[in-house]
């Protein structure tokens, strides 16, 4: 499958750089499924397009600032990236600067220091820090920066560091939001559960693989990145009733449907617990959990945006990105939203 078949052309002007305010007020784009209508609408009518046989999975994951600006002892500018922890102070880090080697140290702010223990792969390497699991996320909190997609050209501040969180974010560990679930307000979630739609929650921690280009002409030959993921013994077993009892399971956001998905056997039973999951899902592979999606616009020839036309369809899809582009639609992490159901 061709990777140009995913392809389409966005102007740089409907690239969002902030969030609209109030969150639930960004357009909402309405794709059914199956017949490939589109409605326009606003996110705060979801509840318009939303009944009690819908069930919503969240991803409670939390962006961290893990983008960290120190100085090597020649007073060098180093830029490091934790991307994944290894042990409880051992990290593989991306490593912008010039001249490294192993045994080098990192100097930061607040006494934070890092050593460079060896090469991972190019840029990515193992770092050594002198704090540890919360001591170390505390500190990673007050002089870590936050990891902004590399379209959005917005400076890092405090109000950056509150749009680009979900108002239900809970355990750290991402480098980069479930943009799908910005869109809500506490308001919103409240209005949801009064009208008798299930919300449960999962986590999967977002990798820095997500901005990783696809490279390779037939995309059923691209290599996905993995990212941990986990669901608890009463969500699981919730999820699995509401299933059986043939109730519309929504995932709100990609990183959900991925998790549902690399949980559920090959009978669509969701199991419980945590694992580095790197489930790949392109046009032909089909969805064993998941019913509808609320997504954002992805980038051109992605990986998101093969996933979103294995649900939806290719032609479909492509045709609601044609028609967000005509109508002034924001794209990517800040911008506007789909929901992808049958109706």
């Amino acid at each position: 499958m061709k990777i140009d078949l995913f392809d389409y052309h966005l102007p740089k002007h409907l690239i969002a750089q902030t969030q609209i305010k109030p969150r639930d007020h960004s357009k909402l784009l309405v794709l059914d499924k199956t017949t490939g209508e589109i409605q326009d609408s606003y996110f705060y009518n979801l509840l318009n397009f939303l009944d009690s046989n819908d069930v919503l999975v969240l991803n409670e994951t939390k962006v961290f600032p893990c983008r960290l600006l120190g100085q090597k002892k020649t007073s060098g500018k180093v830029e490091v990236f934790l991307v994944k922890k290894i042990e409880t102070n051992i990290w593989e880090c991306l490593v912008g600067g010039h001249g490294l080697k192993s045994g080098d140290k990192i100097y930061f702010a607040k006494k934070l220091t890092g050593e460079i223990l060896g090469d991972i792969n190019g840029k990515i390497k193992q770092v050594k820090f002198n704090f540890a699991n919360q001591d170390f996320l505390k500190i990673v909190e007050q002089i870590g920066h936050t990891p902004l997609p590399p379209y959005i050209k917005t400076k890092d501040s405090a109000d950056i560091k509150k749009d680009y969180q979900t108002v239900f974010a809970k355990t750290t560990g991402s480098v980069a939001a479930p943009t799908a679930g910005l869109h809500f307000t506490p308001a919103l979630l409240k209005k949801i559960e009064a009208k008798g739609i299930k919300i449960l929650k999962v986590t999967l921690h977002v990798g820095l693989g997500t901005f990783a280009p696809v490279e390779v002409e037939d995309i059923t030959q691209h290599q996905i990145h993995s990212e941990w993921a986990s669901i608890d013994k009463t969500s699981a077993q919730k999820l699995n009733k509401y299933k059986e009892a043939g109730k519309n399971i929504v995932a709100v956001g990609t990183t959900a449907a991925r998790t549902l998905e690399a949980f559920s056997n090959k009978h669509g039973f969701l199991q419980a617990g945590e694992k580095w999951v790197n489930i790949y899902i392109y046009p032909g592979v089909k969805f064993k959990f998941v019913d509808s999606l609320i997504t954002n616009f992805h980038l051109p020839k992605s990986s998101l945006l093969f996933m979103v036309s294995a649900l939806a369809g290719r032609e479909h899809v492509m045709k609601a990105y044609q028609h967000a582009v005509q109508n002034n639609y924001r794209f990517f992490s800040f911008g506007d939203v789909m929901l992808i159901k049958d109706f």
